[in-house]
């Protein structure tokens, strides 16, 4: 069975850290396209980053350039989004997904879903 499972998030103050993983079971993260959407409340969901099956491209919403950074680690089948300097309007449950031949932060556009990982910022 093809699945995605996001972990890491939590609660943190503004100015910190988290790391959010994506495991995959049932294919192989190296041959998809990797992709981290976000739904906050009350709002669509939007793409926040994302990355190439050979992890040399990478894509990043203006909202979280500088601060996000979007990696993969094929060995452990594992897309990781590293967060830095988290404001208040990054909360929201965060998903990875991932399509094979789509590449890009159109939410329509990826064939698989992990569940979400919340993150919350708050002081």
């Amino acid at each position: 069975q093809l699945q995605l499972v996001a972990s890491g998030g939590g609660l943190v103050q503004p100015g910190g850290s988290l790391r959010l993983s994506c495991a995959a079971s049932g294919f192989t993260l190296g041959l998809n396209h990797i992709a981290w959407f976000r739904a906050a409340p009350g709002k669509e969901r939007e793409g926040v980053s994302c990355i190439s099956s050979s992890g040399s491209k990478t894509n990043y919403a203006d909202s979280v350039k500088g601060r996000f950074t979007i990696s993969k680690d094929n060995a452990k089948n594992t897309v990781y989004l590293q967060m830095n300097n988290l404001k208040h309007k990054d909360t929201a449950v965060y998903y990875c997904t991932a399509d094979q031949k789509y590449f890009g932060l159109q939410v329509g556009e990826y064939a698989y879903w992990g569940q979400g990982t919340q993150v919350t910022v708050s002081s």
